[in-house]
């Protein structure tokens, strides 16, 4: 019986000093000293206590509205969100500061943040990105902004890592066309993909997929078509073999080269 004692009074101690925490919470929120609660918030948030800290510097938001003191409440409210992981609201807040409050001593931390909060919520490749683009934009406008912070390395690096996301959806996109065997879409999605990211480490089989795409189109296509058709795929062949003459589909290309020109009685000196 005594041993089940000792092994209760740890439980009780503990739930006591809960309670007794919770009490002094409650006093704390209903208290219109706001001058203790700006304290509290403070300590709450550097103990890592993030609704609680966020709960009363809601509040004082607006109580502090206009004074010195104003912005760094905008600043520990949003940083307490992202504490919490709330990064759609952090990222809000981040902003709200920047634009109440373009010459606060945390205007350069809040522009780097705004985009490290998209960062954070950037999707899998496979779902929409403007989320991603938000990021780049807002981590580019922080570099313009600060370039000689100890932030831009990262801020670069983070950009360069959301710039090949944004590559390989573009590159996911134009696929999907080409694996459904809608040739037409994969045209125009591949082509796109080419044009907005040139340097694209999928530059060779997206001009593949772009060639092979553009010639099944071709001889697929009703006879008042064909012949447009045809002598685009022609030029695509041209382009894609002068760019990558060592291609491991240079040999199947050159079969589609043989039936498109066979096909337009094409001569290479002559005009198609």
């Amino acid at each position: 019986m005594l041993m089940k004692m000792r092994n209760f009074t740890p439980i009780v101690v503990l739930l006591a000093m809960l309670l007794s925490s919770c009490s002094d919470y409650n006093k704390i929120v209903k208290s219109t000293d706001y001058e203790f609660k700006y304290k509290k918030a403070l300590e709450y948030y550097e103990g890592g206590e993030f609704v609680r800290s966020s709960t009363l510097l809601k509040e004082l938001i607006n109580i502090v509205r206009g004074t010195s003191r104003a912005d760094k409440v905008y600043y520990y409210y949003a940083k307490s969100q992202f504490g919490m992981k709330d990064n759609l609201m952090a990222g809000h807040y981040f902003k709200l500061l920047i634009k109440e409050f373009p010459r606060s001593e945390y205007a350069e931390e809040s522009q780097f943040m705004v985009g490290y909060c998209f960062y954070l919520d950037s999707p899998s490749p496979r779902l929409d990105q403007q989320v991603t683009q938000n990021a780049i934009d807002a981590l580019q406008l922080f570099i313009n902004l600060y370039p000689k912070s100890t932030r831009v390395d990262e801020a670069n690096r983070l950009i360069i890592e959301m710039r090949d996301k944004l590559v390989y959806k573009s590159y996911l996109s134009g696929k999907l066309y080409y694996d459904l065997d809608n040739y037409k879409a994969a045209v125009v999605a591949l082509g796109s993909s080419l044009k907005d990211f040139p340097d694209t480490k999928y530059r060779e089989e997206l001009m593949y997929m772009l060639l092979k795409s553009k010639y099944l189109l071709a001889v697929r296509s009703v006879e008042e078509k064909k012949r447009e058709r045809l002598s685009s795929a022609l030029d695509e062949y041209f382009t894609f073999v002068d760019e990558y003459p060592e291609s491991k589909y240079r040999k199947e290309v050159e079969k589609y080269y043989e039936t498109a020109a066979k096909l337009l009685n094409y001569k290479p000196d002559s005009n198609i």
